[in-house]
């Protein structure tokens, strides 16, 4: 069982537009976000024992949607320049999102393009950015930037700050900083990889450590299913393996696994495969073609 957390430079995507993305989200925080934030940090603040720092975060986020249909250009506050600069990258990161999906397959035995298709559901994947500010916060040991967890879905593609840290992923029952390093994309699994691989590769609880000094960035790309698509163990992997039934990962549509993944995000991921397990009543579609 592999555990994926991987830092890359030679990714291809130029440093200019990496540096531009960088400029044109911390001057939209800056301009559109701060103020909004500051008076929701000084809220809480206020309110001190009366919140529950176990069902909150502390970042300023928006979301952007690239697949099926892009909302883009439905953001409010967004000037043209970060448009086309995030659509731009978000092109980048696609092609090197399915770059990644095909080493996967090599390294798994499986025929290229396998992962690319298991993702497609009616209107082909997923695929949306999640933008994140992590101000300064002047109780850390009572906030967590971002509380642990594994994403739900597929391929994660990180832009991170490259100079405040916070980053941390779970290893061996240990926390482990994940430094920043200038230019660098971290990839990550997410949980519908280790459903289709059946546990041949695990996604990672992670979580983001709040910081007294600095603003930590960070940009987020998901490759995820298709909301309809049917999410399984490659047949390959099971037959190759020789795996036991009852130690094969549950089938599910993807947008059922959501709806449970909305309301657990911040627990085990365990109880969520078990549950889907249960539930099971979808037949096992033949394996997937990819020619």
């Amino acid at each position: 069982m592999e555990v994926l957390k991987m830092l890359i430079l030679n990714h291809g995507i130029s440093y200019e537009l990496m540096d531009k993305v960088e400029r044109c989200t911390k001057d939209h925080y800056r301009k559109c976000m701060e103020q909004k934030f500051t008076e929701f940090a000084s809220k809480t603040l206020e309110e001190g024992t009366k919140i529950d720092a176990n069902d909150l975060d502390w970042e300023s986020t928006f979301f952007l949607r690239h697949l099926p249909v892009s909302n883009l250009y439905e953001i409010p506050d967004l000037n043209d320049d970060y448009r086309n600069t995030m659509k731009e990258f978000a092109t980048e990161l696609e092609k090197l999102a399915e770059l990644l999906l095909d080493l996967l397959c090599e390294n798994l035995g499986l025929e290229k393009g396998y992962l690319k298709k298991a993702f497609c559901g009616a209107k082909g994947p997923t695929f949306g950015t999640k933008v994140s500010n992590y101000p300064p916060c002047p109780h850390p040991e009572l906030f967590k930037g971002l509380r642990a967890h594994t994403d739900a879905g597929g391929l994660i593609l990180l832009f991170q700050d490259d100079r405040v840290s916070g980053l941390q992923l779970l290893k061996d029952g240990q926390w482990v900083d994940v430094p920043p390093m200038r230019h660098s994309i971290v990839i990550n699994i997410g949980d519908q990889l280790e459903v289709i691989t059946n546990g041949k590769y695990k996604s990672v609880v992670h979580r983001v450590v709040s910081q007294t000094d600095g603003n930590r960035m960070s940009i987020a790309s998901f490759y995820n299913p298709g909301s309809d698509a049917v999410i399984f163990p490659a047949p390959t992997l099971i037959e190759k393996e020789e795996v036991e039934q009852s130690e094969v990962y549950p089938k599910f549509v993807f947008e059922d696994y959501m709806k449970l993944y909305i309301r657990q995000k911040f627990q085990e991921k365990e109880p969520r495969f078990v549950a889907m397990k249960a539930m099971e009543t979808i037949t096992l579609p033949a394996p997937i073609a990819t020619s």
